[in-house]
């Protein structure tokens, strides 16, 4: 099978190698990858969002499936635009990919619907947002409607911080068009936990949970991230409450949009909040894997999954009973940040690591925001650079091989948590 991954980041390079893994004799493509793909797979050159050199390359190169990573092509209209060229690809329309791409458009669908989330109101003008902020309690939360590449969220301790985050995004545009529709909401209190499903429209299958650590620094402080770092198992991810959150929200979620006129066939990503009485309610959905920790899960599910994608992809439909909720072992994944990440990153530095680090098989380097430069070193090209997975038999094994590993590597500034998992091993401390 000849299969083209859209992408170049950490998630991306997980996918070629869930592809590899599943079907080893198959030609893998990355449009446009990163120094990490290039490794197992043939980097093609273009960007994600451009739909028709992605529809071109797939034809040029006679692509079988199509995956697409990231949520921006997505939102574009990329999968429509291979559907109608007849090539088979898993992912959602962009009318479906508005679960992600408009978060005004998610709240409106779950409050419509009856889907367990935060209470909220949404704004375009600053000085409605402000007057309703004045009347909120504290903490409350600011979000940008759309895309802003995990920066549009930020939880206010106060007023006056919700304020400042308002005024930043109406008033400034710093987030540009993401940020010029807002959403001020309730601040809701608990545990984190990411639970993706595989679904065909109507069937579904949920992958293991895993947690992200959004915050920059050990402890869960410093700025809000695209995440660094993600684990699985989680222990609070029970039978009984993953059960609740398919019948309470993926099932729902699923009947809302098709009623609605965008039937949803991909990976639906729900970012949940697991309050203290035990039930889960929707943060946010994501329209594709989540990264990083699709990079956690996709090690530590067995090796199943592309069939499945290929299934969807030409419009089939999903075996009833199918289970990939099942993880072999514990997988943990830490992220190693450039210097400056999140707000101004510096690129250019070279990276080094020992060559025998992946010779085990137990430690995987995933690149993220990595490039070869014109003197074929490998060099920092974004903000997250490497996704640095380990596997072994617990959490707190795998943990401490991720650690030992992110240590080994060298790039001038790096920046990484060495407390990944600490949810979990204070758990089970």
């Amino acid at each position: 099978m000849r299969t083209l991954v859209v992408g170049g980041g950490g998630r991306e390079h997980a996918l070629v190698w869930a592809c590899r893994r599943d079907c080893p004799n198959s030609t893998v493509f990355c449009l446009p990858g990163n120094a990490g793909t290039a490794r197992i797979a043939t980097n093609l050159p273009g960007s994600a969002t451009d739909v028709p050199g992605v529809v071109r390359a797939a034809r040029e190169h006679g692509v079988e499936l199509v995956v697409v990573g990231p949520e921006a092509p997505l939102s574009a209209g990329l999968v429509d635009a291979l559907v109608a060229a007849g090539i088979p690809v898993f992912g959602p329309t962009a009318s479906a990919a508005r679960i992600e791409s408009s978060k005004a458009f998610a709240k409106d669908l779950m409050n419509r619907h009856g889907i367990p989330t935060a209470r909220s109101r949404t704004f375009t003008e600053l000085a409605a947002a402000e007057r309703y902020i004045d009347a909120h309690p504290e903490p409350l939360v600011v979000k940008a409607s759309g895309l802003a590449g995990g920066k549009g969220a930020v939880v206010c301790s106060s007023r006056t911080e919700a304020r400042a985050a308002a005024r930043a995004m109406l008033g400034a545009g710093v987030l540009g068009k993401a940020g010029s529709e807002i959403l001020v909401e309730e601040f809701l209190d608990g545990e984190e936990l990411s639970v993706q499903a595989i679904t065909d429209g109507e069937h579904f299958a949920i992958l293991p949970a895993a947690q992200d650590h959004k915050r920059l620094q050990d402890g869960d402080f410093g700025p809000n991230t695209g995440g660094m770092g993600a684990y699985c198992p989680v222990g609070v991810a029970t039978p009984h409450l993953l059960r609740q959150v398919a019948d309470d929200i993926i099932a729902p979620t699923l009947r809302a949009l098709k009623t609605e006129g965008s039937p949803y066939r991909g990976v639906l990503y729900a970012g949940l909040m697991i309050r203290p009485d035990g039930s889960p309610a929707v943060i946010e959905f994501n329209c594709r894997f989540g990264d990083p920790e699709a990079q956690a899960i996709l090690t530590a599910m067995p090796s199943d999954l592309l069939p499945v994608l290929r299934l969807i992809a030409e419009g089939g439909w999903m075996p009833n009973g199918l289970n990939l909720g099942e993880a072999r072992h514990a997988s943990v994944t830490t992220v190693l940040a450039a210097a400056g990440y999140p707000d101004t990153p510096v690129l250019g530095a070279e990276i080094s690591y020992p060559e025998e680090l992946e010779a085990a098989g137990d430690v995987i380097l995933f690149h993220a925001g990595t490039s070869v430069g014109p003197d074929g070193r490998v060099r920092v090209s974004g903000g997250r650079v490497l996704g640095v997975t380990a596997t072994a038999a617990t959490i707190e094994e795998a943990a401490q091989k991720s650690r030992v590993a992110a240590d080994a590597i060298h790039f001038e500034g790096k920046q990484f948590r060495r407390d990944i998992g600490w949810r979990e091993l204070a758990r089970r401390s």
